[in-house]
């Protein structure tokens, strides 16, 4: 393995350490792995999805209570545009949670920083 130097004390360090065994200072920075990245896209597909869902159900919902002919159809229609934005929004916060869990679970690791002796 290549040896680099320390930016800060300027010893010399292996590439694949994550810090310098001197001073303690974070030489590389920890990446995802590929589930990592795929759950974290998956993760904002997710929210723009949603988001697009969201916006077109109301858009959709609100064409269809100015064209009613009634009263009650355009009750009708407000009472379903709610209860149709109420499940999308839970379905939301709860892909939310699930998707952000594995999210956290996969973040990289980063070392705790150690203490000059």
């Amino acid at each position: 393995m290549p040896m680099i130097s320390c930016p800060e004390c300027n010893s010399p360090v292996s590439d694949a350490a994550p810090q310098c065994p001197s001073c303690g200072v974070a030489v590389a920075i920890p990446k995802r792995g590929f589930f990592g990245k795929l759950i974290k896209w998956t993760f904002i597909a997710f929210n723009i999805l949603m988001l697009i869902w969201m916006i077109g159900g109301v858009g959709a919902a609100s064409k269809v209570a100015s064209s009613a002919a009634s009263e009650a159809e355009r009750a009708g229609a407000a009472l379903g545009t709610g209860i149709g934005a109420m499940m999308v929004m839970s379905l939301w916060f709860f892909g939310d949670v699930i998707l952000g869990i594995f999210l956290l679970l996969t973040r990289p690791k980063v070392p705790p920083p150690r203490r000059k002796r």
